[in-house]
């Protein structure tokens, strides 16, 4: 890679790290879901949190010693965070919900406990395990507590008496009426429910989950469909799935890494086609997923009626889709194709979404909309998200270094339950390669 690119890339991966520095409470660890006042922490991105601090280190931004106390902090918290049945709980079973207030912790709005969100912030707690490996008492007690909280989620429980893992639960109300099938963001889920030493499930319910997936074949290409370019990129944040091959993709000569490529080729070729008309997609425009959009509404643009969406997990080809774009889904597809995604977030730091940002690009654009005349990309959100920022920062790092994949791949946890989902090859049977150097900055 040129210099220029590499500096553009490691400029973009310090501004969003940049969120979980400005946007967390160091009291307790807890992150802002996004930049909008009196909002509350997302689970989910303190899980990106505990994975970025390694990331801060190995590159300089932060230094170790703030990092593993920034760590210690929010396992405390969540160690030591009421786990119960009553409405303002932390948690419950070793779960936790969705949305907690920033500064005490509890359960926010009506928001469930979360299957999903509570996978993303483990997967985050063993990642800090799998960093922190020196003698002193701070990063003693990391290991300690990460081991606590991940040995205490009760993901049999979790099951509600399905072969699937349910969404959620709800306090006086019991499980939601959901479980996690189709291909989806819930691999990372499964994968940490297989591997559990206390409470893991059974190879059967992931078999199921495997059973409900879709293999399509769209502009030529064949691959294991989802719609949203999110679910391609989420469990991979933390897994290196380059080689190896449970039995569905063993069927079908593929990997999940190959799969997100393909997905990711197919989300282009959609803004190529255009099949809506929408405003500048094109091979670099593009990027559809789960984002901040200009809201519900209904307007006539071009002769054309358009529906909006405000929050919403748009897809391509098949939707919804509302013209909205998503630089950072652009962005943290970089592993698995540099060749079109390079291109694209060069383009979209020429259309200005960068400019007076905090934290790199805002999260959403719609070029369609035209809620603002003067400014090309159009409508364009006013918020930063902790889920967006974080794996911009952690798939840069994965692009550039390796860095999170080669930290996971020892994790003993995720490598059993990847073994117990029928998993093999590649690094999972080759000898262990040397360790990552550490920084030691003060």
């Amino acid at each position: 890679m040129d210099d220029a690119n590499l500096d553009f890339l490691t400029g973009l991966q310090q501004d969003s790290f940049a969120y979980f520095v400005h946007e967390t409470n160091e009291a307790n660890g807890l992150v802002s879901d996004k930049t909008a006042d009196n909002w509350p922490a997302s689970i989910a991105a303190v899980g990106m949190a505990l994975t970025v601090y390694p990331i801060g280190v190995e590159r300089g931004f932060m230094s170790r010693r703030r990092a593993a106390q920034r760590t210690l902090t929010t396992l405390r918290f969540f160690a030591d965070s009421e786990q119960g049945e009553a409405a303002d709980a932390t948690g419950y079973k070793g779960f936790y919900y969705h949305f907690l207030d920033m500064e005490t912790g509890k359960r926010a709005w009506d928001c469930e406990l979360s299957s999903i969100d509570t996978a993303l912030l483990i997967a985050g707690v063993l990642c800090s395990r799998a960093y922190f490996q020196g003698d002193d008492p701070a990063e003693t007690e990391i290991r300690r507590l990460a081991d606590l909280l991940y040995q205490r989620v009760d993901w049999q429980w979790m099951l509600a008496g399905s072969n699937l893992i349910c969404h959620g639960w709800k306090p006086q109300q019991g499980f939601l009426q959901w479980h996690w099938e189709g291909y989806d963001e819930a691999l990372i889920l499964y994968l940490l429910a297989l591997g559990s030493p206390t409470f893991p499930i059974s190879p059967a319910s992931y078999t199921a989950w495997t059973a409900s997936y879709q293999w399509k074949s769209i502009y030529g290409i064949d691959f294991l469909y989802a719609g949203p370019l999110f679910i391609h990129q989420m469990s991979h944040l933390w897994v290196d799935f380059r080689g190896i091959r449970d039995a569905y993709m063993q069927e079908r000569d593929c990997d999940y890494f190959e799969n997100s490529r393909r997905a990711t080729v197919v989300q282009r070729a959609y803004a190529i086609h255009n099949p809506l008309g929408f405003e500048q997609y094109s091979e670099l425009c593009w990027g559809v997923t789960a984002s901040d959009g200009p809201g519900d509404a209904v307007k006539k643009i071009k002769g054309v009626e358009r529906t909006f969406f405000d929050y919403v997990a748009r897809g391509a080809p098949f939707g919804p889709d509302d013209g909205t774009v998503a630089p950072w889904a652009v962005a943290a597809s970089l592993p698995f194709a540099p060749d079109i995604v390079l291109p694209s977030v060069r383009h979209f730091q020429h259309l200005r979404l960068r400019e007076v940002n905090p934290y790199g690009f805002k999260a959403s654009f719609s070029p369609t909309y035209h809620a603002a005349a003067d400014i090309k990309a159009g409508w364009v959100s006013p918020y930063h998200f902790g889920i967006n920022e974080g794996p911009t920062v952690i798939m840069i790092g994965n692009y550039l270094h390796d860095f999170t994949w080669h930290t996971m791949r020892a994790c003993p946890y995720l490598k059993q339950g990847l073994l117990r989902a029928g998993f093999s090859g590649g690094w999972l049977t080759a000898p262990p390669s040397p360790s990552t150097p550490t920084t030691t900055a003060a």
